[in-house]
């Protein structure tokens, strides 16, 4: 028996929209290089890593010039152009072409390219924690904030926090258990891969992760990203 590897792979087929800017969020500049960049890194330093795929829309103009400027990428990354509407289909059509390099239970950890706080020390205790586990599991943050369901923008009622969590990414699955429960997943019905073997009647392991690793969605959190990689926050 052969000893399970570790892929990563980057979604990164999506355009940013809340961010504003002409160009998609993950190209961004940001403490000095690409938001992209920042995971390809932190990917590409880890000794267990086998490869590094990142899947991008057909017709992205940006990702060969952000390669053709990081050389030191070129045997550690692969460009797949394969990027979809949705992060379920991207991350799908991904895996699919990944057939003949991935074994089914080689470990694929999908990472949100719009996280370019992961560091060295989250991703290795993310791994550590799943290498044994039968199912697999995320990073994620436990709510420590009241939390308030609305009518518009009157609140409704308080929400039990206790068992509430927030899922980041990575998200750390076997192979060919993530590509099965992405392909029998409703469309537009999962907004993590973690939903989708949820719904196979599966429990991933939930594996505390970091506030630096927020997701930059809005304007606003480009300026605390910047601040929090250039060790100002």
């Amino acid at each position: 028996m052969t000893t399970p590897r570790y892929f990563a792979l980057i979604p990164a087929a999506g355009i940013g929209a809340r961010v504003g800017a002409a160009s998609p969020k993950q190209y961004l500049p940001l403490a000095g290089k690409p938001m992209l960049l920042h995971s390809l890194e932190t990917f590409a330093a880890a000794p267990a890593i086998s490869h590094i795929y990142v899947i991008v829309s057909a017709e992205d103009p940006h990702i060969g010039t952000l390669m053709a400027e990081a050389p030191h990428l070129s045997e550690r990354v692969t460009v797949i152009r394969a990027g979809a509407a949705t992060r379920q289909e991207t991350v799908r059509n991904g895996l699919q072409k990944l057939q003949e390099y991935i074994a089914d239970d080689d470990w694929v950890l999908v990472h949100d390219a719009a996280r370019p706080g992961l560091d060295a020390g989250l991703l290795r205790q993310l791994m550590q924690t799943l290498r044994e586990d039968a199912v697999g599991g995320l990073l994620a943050l436990p709510v420590v904030d009241t939390v308030k369901r609305s009518i518009g923008d009157c609140a409704q009622e308080t929400v039990p926090r206790a068992d509430l969590w927030t899922a980041q990414t990575p998200q750390m699955f076997r192979y060919q258990l993530l590509l099965s429960a992405l392909k029998q997943a409703p469309l537009h019905l999962i907004t993590d891969d973690a939903s989708a073997i949820e719904m196979m009647g599966l429990h991933p392991k939930l594996v505390p992760g970091s506030l630096r690793n927020f997701k930059v969605t809005l304007p606003s959190d480009m300026l605390m990203a910047e601040q929090l990689l250039k060790g100002t926050a």
